[in-house]
């Protein structure tokens, strides 16, 4: 019960925060966005529509088509938050402010303030809808990260308003977007961003010993052969915050200096002591 009203408590202030980066900041400034919220804000442009309303709409349509794909929690949650994501919208929207044609500032604002409130509401689990329920599905299935799926529908979103609001803001539009989708990420991954590291080294038994004493890590012996010479060797693998490679890189050049080291970015951790499966 408590893990469910601090979803709740999430989904409630990003929706909040997410309507105060449309309405304070990208509006006015005469911005678009990307997925539904794009849509509503260039119908508000064109025919002065209430932007809650619209979005309530839209995501609506969108929840009643696409909600066997997800969880009974998870649609509950969206739900929730195209309920006060629209609320808000519609009573901030005269709350906006014209940066006096600083459309840069706005613009990186506008994303921090959109991307912020959006990763706050999937953190709880739900979604913001529209485009967000896409980039979900993309991120179940293809293992995308939730900002780049977003990133791509959003793009095809504001190429369809450069008609509106013109080439010029169309591209400050895409700052933002980028702004955003990367701040999702952020949000949702959280500061403890995972990196996988490969090591081969001629010295593989004291390599383990001094990064299991120094470092405190678990790691994986894998058994290899050299593709050239067919010798066998033993690979290092083990899973690190990124604010630990320097640390270990020290620690790898001080036993073999020549060892081979791959590392590249991990995109999710389902275990016991990182992530419960949902």
């Amino acid at each position: 019960m408590n893990r469910v009203i601090r979803d709740i408590i999430y989904i409630i202030i990003g929706s909040l925060i997410f309507a105060i980066g449309v309405n304070y900041f990208a509006i006015p400034n005469r911005l678009s966005e990307g997925g539904v919220i794009g849509i509503t804000i260039v119908t508000y442009y064109l025919f002065g529509w209430s932007p809650g309303l619209v979005n309530f709409i839209i995501n609506t349509v969108l929840l009643a088509i696409g909600y066997k794909l997800f969880t009974k929690r998870m649609t509950v949650y969206t739900m929730i938050s195209t309920v006060f994501s629209s609320i808000f919208l519609h009573v901030t929207v005269n709350i906006g402010k014209d940066l006096h044609g600083d459309t840069l500032l706005a613009a990186i604002f506008a994303g921090l303030f959109i991307g912020f409130g959006i990763g706050l509401m999937f953190r709880a689990g739900g979604t913001s809808g529209g485009s967000s329920i896409l980039a979900r599905l993309a991120h179940q299935y293809f293992g995308w990260g939730i900002g780049k799926g977003m990133l791509i529908i959003d793009i095809l979103v504001i190429l369809g308003s450069v008609f509106i609001i013109g080439q010029q803001k169309a591209m400050y539009t895409l700052i933002s977007v980028y702004v955003g989708a990367k701040l999702i990420d952020f949000v949702v991954e959280g500061v403890n961003e995972r990196i996988a590291v490969l090591i081969i080294s001629r010295e593989p038994k004291e390599v383990l010993e001094q990064i299991t004493n120094n470092m405190s890590r678990g790691l994986t012996v894998l058994e290899g052969r050299g593709g050239y010479t067919g010798a066998d060797k033993e690979v290092l693998y083990l899973v690190i915050n990124k604010q630990e490679i320097v640390h270990l890189r020290k620690i790898i050049e001080t036993v073999d200096s020549n060892a081979y080291v791959t590392v590249h970015n991990v995109q999710e951790i389902v275990r016991k002591g990182y992530k419960k499966v949902q």
